[in-house]
């Protein structure tokens, strides 16, 4: 498969729950994912057959998802990855995708997945502070995150490390020290999850109790722009910001802090941040008519939802008019004035 010019994308396989010797303070994956089934080899066989058969063309990886996938039976692991490993041999994929937890990865386990054409590793590290990790139940501290990070980068995978902003016993400062310490690893990808608090798991029992604050939508959305942006100028792809939406993830938040387009949210947010930025530095006058400039992928993220972008400019008097152009790199913007 020449995949150099094709569009990323997983065929994605959830292994929900199995394996993870601890039950987080947010966990309930049978929520996160809608699924509680374990999946065989010959559901491998069958999301790929699938995958493959779209008219649309992808450059695939098959990801195990779930959060500890090297922490399941061994035995089990090895049948998974060997029905994937089939078609990164035929050049049918591109390689093997899986997420786990940092106390789950050893040089051993790095054999393993490294003879079945494993190439991207995720970490869940929620959390670069000792005090968060063992408040929310995770089981290992930070330093497994850096030992692993380390360990999987040294052996030649991707490294992939994920994070949660608003945690119980967090605030907006850890976690923006939390990103500057997975910065500090240079992982390949990130993904960032606001927590969002489900019915059934001790975080909404934390809540009730009153023990438990949550981030309101509004805190959350400002804090991950600002890591976005963080993020962005080091060169770390943030691949997702913010939970899949199903159904019944919806039907089992305790507290409303959850939006199905976070990401678009953030950005608008990040665009409207870089927009004032200019017009501080630059002194712009408000009474000029304002020409912003932004990729064409952009347009509608300066706008904002139902134009929530504009209207807050037009109140603090700017006039503004928004045009697309290619030149303009995704998330930045350029500014021009007519008096």
């Amino acid at each position: 498969m020449n995949g150099g010019a094709l569009k990323k994308a997983n065929i994605a396989l959830f292994v929900p729950l199995n394996g993870c010797p601890h039950r987080c303070s947010f966990c309930d994956q049978r929520i996160i994912t809608g699924k509680a089934y374990q999946p065989t080899e010959e559901d491998v066989h069958n999301a790929v057959k699938t995958a493959l058969s779209s008219s649309r063309r992808y450059n695939y990886e098959i990801a195990f998802f779930g959060g500890s996938f090297t922490a399941i039976d061994r035995n089990y692991m090895i049948k998974l990855l060997g029905a994937a490993y089939q078609y990164v041999k035929s050049g049918d994929v591109s390689g093997i995708r899986i997420s786990t937890r940092p106390d789950a990865i050893d040089e051993n386990v790095l054999d393993v997945l490294k003879s079945y054409g494993v190439t991207s590793i995720e970490l869940g590290a929620q959390s670069m502070n000792d005090g968060v990790l063992e408040k929310n139940g995770r089981g290992h501290n930070a330093q497994a995150v850096v030992l692993a990070s380390q360990m999987i980068k040294r052996r030649g995978f991707s490294l992939g490390l994920q994070m949660m902003t608003g945690l119980c016993g967090s605030n907006a400062a850890l976690d923006e020290y939390t990103a500057d310490k997975i910065i500090e690893l240079s992982p390949d990808t990130v993904r960032i999850y606001p927590t969002v608090t489900l019915k059934g798991t001790r975080l909404e029992k934390l809540y009730e109790s009153g023990e438990y604050n949550p981030m309101t939508l509004s805190e959350s959305v400002n804090l991950c722009a600002l890591l976005l942006d963080k993020f962005s100028k080091h060169n770390i792809e943030v691949i997702r910001l913010g939970l899949h939406y199903s159904e019944q993830l919806e039907k089992d938040i305790v507290y409303d802090n959850y939006h199905p387009a976070f990401r678009e949210l953030c950005e608008s947010k990040l665009m409207f941040d870089k927009f004032m930025e200019v017009c501080n530095k630059r002194d712009i006058d408000k009474s000029g008519n304002i020409t912003v400039w932004v990729n064409p992928s952009c347009v509608s993220k300066f706008i904002g939802q139902k134009r929530a972008n504009i209207l807050k400019l037009e109140e603090m008097g700017y006039n503004v008019n928004v045009k697309s152009e290619q030149s303009v790199l995704p998330l930045e913007i350029k500014l021009s004035v007519e008096s």
